[in-house]
């Protein structure tokens, strides 16, 4: 069985806007990285819809990019992408499928598929997935920046503290922190 990793670009103060991270070569290749070891992408409908309407057109070449961004998009192209959504049903996207029924059993189904984990990217789902006591680690890339807007991490509230235990971190040069955690009670 495979892991749920929720990862995700978070300000100092909470941010998850993805407009307020810093959107370089090496924070594409770092997520590109953690992207390469996992099985499966897991997004909610309004991330999906995000990323769908941007990398297929850099992934085919028809928006220029640098080669980290570039090999990002081609990447994701062929990654399998898991979309939950209660108002839309068809998901164009190359590799994309839309999960439908009851999200613990989908979301259980899809881990015990993809013993290579299942990397999870959206916020509003995580914290309905987090409420189902499915994540079982958090991968946070830390910007030094503090914005003072916008969403913020679980800001809907959970059920109760989540304890976890630090697995690494890995500071990058444009002053970000990859901060990687699993849950304490999930082996």
């Amino acid at each position: 069985m495979g892991h749920l990793t929720f990862s995700i670009n978070i300000t100092l103060d909470g941010c998850v806007d993805h407009q307020e991270g810093i959107a370089d070569d090496e924070t594409h290749a770092f997520f590109t990285r953690l992207m390469d070891e996992g099985g499966a992408m897991l997004w909610g409908r309004v991330t999906y819809e995000m990323m769908e309407s941007y990398w297929p057109a850099v992934a085919c070449g028809d928006v220029e990019a640098p080669p980290a961004i570039r090999e990002w998009a081609v990447k994701l192209e062929s990654k399998p992408k898991y979309i939950v959504s209660s108002t839309r049903e068809n998901f164009l996207w190359t590799n994309s499928h839309h999960l439908v029924g009851d999200l613990r059993t989908e979301v259980q189904k899809l881990k015990d598929a993809t013993p290579a984990g299942v990397l999870l990217g959206s916020c509003k789902l995580a914290t309905e997935l987090d409420r189902l006591d499915l994540i079982d680690a958090y991968i946070f890339l830390v910007h030094p920046r503090i914005v003072g807007h916008g969403p913020t991490l679980f800001q809907e509230g959970l059920p109760c503290t989540r304890r976890l235990e630090l697995v690494s971190t890995n500071p990058l040069r444009n002053g970000a922190v990859a901060m990687h955690y699993r849950r304490s009670d999930v082996p």
